[in-house]
């Protein structure tokens, strides 16, 4: 050792180490809190990242916190941010997006903060980015994809003789197809051909709805009114057809919908890609009793759209208490880390928007997503709207009148206009700026 170095030695040397650190958060570690509405499965994914985020270097740790999903986390996230009071980091659907940063929720993001991560827009699938821009200015990072798909019991299907010689589905194209597939596992089974969660406040017939309507090329909403007109009281009462004949059982919730598929009791079952992980889980344990299918929506008018929506990361504005550039820094390096690492996140089932990852030759392999991977080019999402998007306004609405429908407590017309009737006064409101 020098002579010079030897003389800093003791307390020199424990005043040297302090200088070392006067650069700011050089020796501090930045403690990044995170809330999300993730349960289930993808809860205990993103709990995974997070651990694993944080094992992985000692700059950063990040805390997440899980709150209940829909319209209780959103109202907590901004009311939250509006006192300045809400998290580092969140969790938030991309179909709220147009409500959290038009109401002032979230902050921008900028392209510069992204390129510090080492993020760029062309990083992320167009569709997924451009959902992510309110006002031309970005306001969230896409994490996935989740659209609705179509499930199907082999050993159900292949005795209605709805199953090629290699044991996949053979093509239903049209919505007479559809229905037909569907009569023709009941009759030559004795079960349900559909399961759909349809009691009042689902959500299934609703996506379900918005995705016959833009198969159709029927606008939901027309400068501010509703405007699908015959195309939305057909689709609608075509679904509601469905449960008249029999086919399906109305009034089931959502756990009772995946349940009577997972328990082998129904033939096709009109969900989320979300419920992949409990079909994979089971089906290693040996607890499934058959084999299963996915395929993306079917073709039932026009085209192949289907309804879709997206996690995404996004940064609350807490008003009064900006976010500092190192908790920035910190939240960018988290949600880069969990980009790059979104193979982790697919097995969920859901298709990542980190376009690295999702064209990688492991996720293109992953099964069952690959088998519906394909409905990320015809995915659409809920019209933009301060009222629109996941347990939004608009959506809980549409849960209290259109189940009704398949249960035949009402005409698919009378739910509709006791529908479009609630919901036009929220149209005609303006945007709220929280």
């Amino acid at each position: 050792m020098f002579p010079f170095m030897l003389r800093l030695a003791g307390p020199a040397a424990t005043l040297a180490a302090a200088l070392l650190c006067t650069a700011p958060r050089a020796c501090a570690q930045t403690e990044l809190r995170m809330w999300t509405l993730l349960g289930g499965g993808d809860g205990a994914r993103m709990a995974a990242l997070v651990e694993r985020f944080n094992a992985s270097q000692r700059e950063v740790r990040v805390t997440s916190t899980t709150l209940a999903w829909g319209e209780p986390f959103y109202t907590k996230l901004i009311t939250s941010s509006v006192v300045g009071a809400g998290p580092d980091l969140a969790i938030v659907h991309l179909s709220r997006l147009p409500n959290l940063a038009g109401g002032g929720v979230l902050r921008p993001i900028a392209a510069a903060e992204l390129r510090t991560a080492g993020l760029a827009p062309g990083d992320f699938y167009p569709r997924q980015w451009q959902k992510s821009l309110y006002a031309g200015r970005n306001y969230a990072v896409p994490l996935d994809l989740h659209p609705l798909v179509l499930y199907y019991n082999k050993a159900l299907a292949g005795r209605a003789g709805l199953l090629d010689a290699d044991g996949a589905l053979k093509p239903l194209v049209g919505i007479d197809a559809l229905g037909d597939a569907f009569r023709a596992v009941r009759q030559a089974t004795g079960r349900p051909g559909l399961t759909m969660e349809s009691s009042q406040s689902s959500y299934a017939v609703w996506r379900l709805w918005v995705s016959m309507l833009a198969q159709r090329n029927a606008p939901l909403i027309r400068d501010g009114r509703f405007a699908y007109g015959a195309a939305g009281a057909d689709s609608l009462a075509r679904v509601a057809r469905w449960f008249q004949l029999g086919y399906a059982q109305p009034g089931l919730d959502y756990a009772a919908s995946t349940g009577q598929f997972m328990g082998g009791q129904a033939g096709f079952m009109i969900n989320g890609a979300w419920e992949v992980p409990e079909l994979v889980r089971a089906s290693r344990r040996g607890t499934l009793g058959f084999d299963y299918g996915i395929v993306p929506l079917p073709r039932m008018y026009g085209n192949d759209s289907v309804w879709g929506d997206s996690h995404a990361f996004a940064l609350p504005a807490n008003a009064g208490k900006p976010l500092p550039p190192h908790k920035l820094r910190a939240a960018l390096r988290f949600v880069a880390f969990v980009s790059r690492n979104a193979d982790a996140w697919a097995e969920g089932g859901h298709l990542p928007a980190y376009r690295p990852v999702a064209e990688s030759p492991a996720v293109r392999a992953l099964m069952p997503n690959r088998l519906y991977a394909g409905a990320a080019r015809s995915v659409v999402y809920d019209p933009d709207g301060w009222y629109m998007g996941a347990a939004g306004p608009l959506e809980a609405m549409a849960s209290k009148y259109l189940p009704a429908a398949l249960s035949s407590q009402l005409t698919p017309a009378q739910a509709l206009r006791l529908f479009d009737t609630e919901a036009a006064r929220i149209l005609a409101r303006r945007a709220p700026r929280y």
